[in-house]
């Protein structure tokens, strides 16, 4: 395997959708940090009552699922070795590309105001040749054209069955293979999502956090692989 590409699906990170910015919420969450309506991502345990009236409520307004799944991925061997690409797809098919390199703040409340800039600006610094974040497109299909994955493998609950050793044996068997993780609270992968994997596969019998799903998924590969030393026999 040359390197992993794990795709953050679905994330639930955008601004505050316009059909709701003069709900009271959103108004008294924007005066309270100083920022125009616009400005802000929706957070759902800030602005619950205005996101219900939003079509597929469930699925948005949690970047701190994201967070989560990037600062375990970026942080991992198998990404300090040059093996892994995190990538985020949003719900409003906002393709973000990550430098796997970049230190992302730990703190909640910085990570907001990181994704805010990088959605008013387009890339993160704005003026930076090197981005640390940089919005690249807004088409999945595009993506796929682009890094030509060998093989694509969405994880489901209602996917093949496998543990997450016998799992990451198969993955490592490609040059660059693709994992999707859906990076939202609730729902299924929309169609858009599906249309791109060539596999479903379960790695627990147990219902995972995003997180959750990507420790396991990039622990077993770094043992699969000997990062750490001794390979795990088959």
């Amino acid at each position: 395997m040359e390197k992993l590409y794990l795709l953050f699906a679905e994330a639930g990170l955008e601004l505050i959708p316009r059909e709701i910015r003069r709900h009271p919420a959103v108004r008294a969450s924007a005066e309270r940090r100083k920022k125009r309506l616009g400005e802000i991502l929706l957070d759902i345990s800030l602005h619950y009552q205005a996101a219900k009236k939003l079509k597929d409520f469930r699925k948005r307004g949690r970047p701190d699922i994201v967070h989560f799944c990037l600062l375990m991925a970026l942080g991992s061997p198998l990404c300090k070795v040059g093996k892994l690409l995190p990538i985020v797809h949003t719900y409003r098919n906002d393709i973000i590309w990550v430098n796997p390199e970049v230190r992302l703040p730990r703190n909640y409340n910085r990570f907001v105001g990181l994704i805010e800039q990088l959605f008013l600006t387009g890339k993160v610094p704005p003026k930076s040749d090197q981005p640390l974040l940089s919005i690249i497109g807004h088409d999945l299909n595009e993506i796929i054209e682009s890094y030509k994955p060998s093989q694509v493998f969405l994880l489901s609950e209602k996917g093949e069955k496998f543990s997450p050793l016998s799992f990451a044996r198969k993955v490592v068997q490609y040059a660059k293979p693709m994992v999707i993780i859906g990076a939202f609270q609730a729902g299924d992968f929309s169609d858009e999502v599906k249309n791109i994997a060539d596999r479903e596969v379960s790695i627990s019998k147990y219902v995972l956090d995003a997180w959750v799903a990507t420790a396991e998924l990039i622990c077993a590969v770094e043992s699969v692989i000997g990062i750490h030393g001794d390979k795990v026999e088959n």
